[in-house]
């Protein structure tokens, strides 16, 4: 692969993101160095030896598209997360594939300038940019990113198989439409099946207006007809054929990844003292502090998201489940009464939520699947990872 290509690993149709590639550009000095140097050229338009953010911008917006991931402003429902948990350059690399939008560029473009109005040298464009590509690469290589080509094989598989009837049958009867038409029943039972049974998210706008409504609309299913278990099996397996056929001929790229969050990240950390300890240091040395160096004990949620990576915990804000665990352990201690606290206690106290948040995970594991259907080709040009300019 040359130095600078996007990090996947092909196996047919399913592409493997796990940060090996970016990795390998970052450590070889010499071509990073060659790669930073090219690209720096690049971006200075005026040539006066530094970077304007309206110079940067163009590089940020891009590095998702460089790496394949979903185009900005295809997950919209995920506005807020970036808001709480991007406080760093150093970020999970995997949450950036499913959730990369436009706030992304004006936090690292943040990242890049200090959050001020100013220009950035080469050397902090090389640290600032070699930090981010790093973050990408760790989280990429903790929770991988499978990039699936669906296009209408596997879809085909399932509804030849042995058990589509049953299964469709244990949606059909799990679906309440009051007085709905059998296209609402259809509709519905496809937002039931997954990548697994070969299809798309249907959710996605794209994939509804182009895959789906076509596909009802050629099969002329009567709207009058009363639905019944047996028309509803006839009838969606007519249409789920008709989709098989068109995402032959229009296939659908989709992020896919899966985590289970059950507490043996945390254990694991618990049972190092050198990197509970090294990472407890490197925490509080960057909560706020008073003359008398007391913390409060309502910085320990913003503890815990800088603690997230070293313990296997997804940032504050990603996953709701998680949320709702670090607030019933946070109530458990009282992290919310305003006390101040010398630093001993207060990383006393942070692993202790820890230790709450990890027996609460081995008794209930949360596990999280997330589908992004990725609008831009994975071929892709880009002005920020392109080798072409090397």
């Amino acid at each position: 692969m040359e130095d600078g290509a996007k990090p996947v690993t092909k196996s047919g149709d399913v592409e493997v993101m796990d940060g090996s590639d970016i990795m390998e550009l970052v450590e070889n000095e010499k071509v990073f160095s060659n790669f930073v140097d090219h690209k720096f050229r690049d971006l200075d338009r005026d040539c006066d030896g530094h970077l304007s953010v309206k110079e940067l911008q163009p590089a940020v917006a891009d590095i998702g598209a460089a790496l394949g991931l979903p185009a900005q402003g295809t997950s919209a429902d995920s506005d807020h997360i970036y808001a709480e948990v991007m406080k760093d350059i150093f970020i999970d690399g995997s949450k950036i594939l499913v959730y990369i939008y436009n706030r992304t560029v004006n936090i690292v473009l943040s990242a890049f300038t200090h959050g001020k109005e100013r220009k950035v040298s080469k050397t902090e464009f090389k640290k600032v940019l070699s930090d981010f590509l790093i973050g990408m690469a760790a989280g990429l290589k903790r929770d991988p990113i499978v990039i699936l080509r669906i296009d209408g094989e596997d879809l085909l598989e399932f509804i030849d198989s042995p058990g589509f009837e049953p299964e469709m049958i244990s949606i059909f009867s799990e679906l309440d439409i009051p007085n709905g038409s059998l296209i609402e029943y259809i509709n519905k039972a496809f937002e039931k099946l997954t990548v697994d049974k070969g299809m798309p998210p249907v959710l996605d706008s794209w994939v509804t207006s182009n895959i789906i409504a076509p596909a009802l609309e050629s099969c002329g299913i009567d709207q009058g007809q009363p639905v019944s278990q047996e028309t509803f099996l006839v009838e969606f397996k007519k249409v789920a054929e008709t989709v098989a056929e068109r995402l032959k001929d229009q296939p659908v790229i989709v992020a896919h990844s899966e985590n289970t969050f059950d507490g043996t990240g945390i254990r694991r950390l618990l049972s190092n003292k050198f990197e509970l300890e090294k990472a407890l240091d490197t925490t509080v040395k960057s909560m706020p502090k008073d003359p008398h160096g007391r913390i409060s004990k309502n910085c320990v949620r913003v503890a815990l998201d800088q603690i997230a990576s070293s313990a296997g915990l997804p940032p504050i804000g990603a996953v709701y489940q998680m949320d709702e665990v670090v607030s019933e352990s946070c109530k458990m201690f009282d992290v919310d009464d305003g006390k101040l606290v010398k630093e001993d206690e207060f990383k006393k106290i942070l692993t202790e939520v820890l230790g709450s948040i990890m027996l609460q995970l081995e008794g209930n594991p949360i596990s999280v699947s997330t589908n992004s259907v990725v609008h831009e080709p994975l071929t892709s040009a880009s002005t920020l990872l392109q080798p072409s300019s090397m």
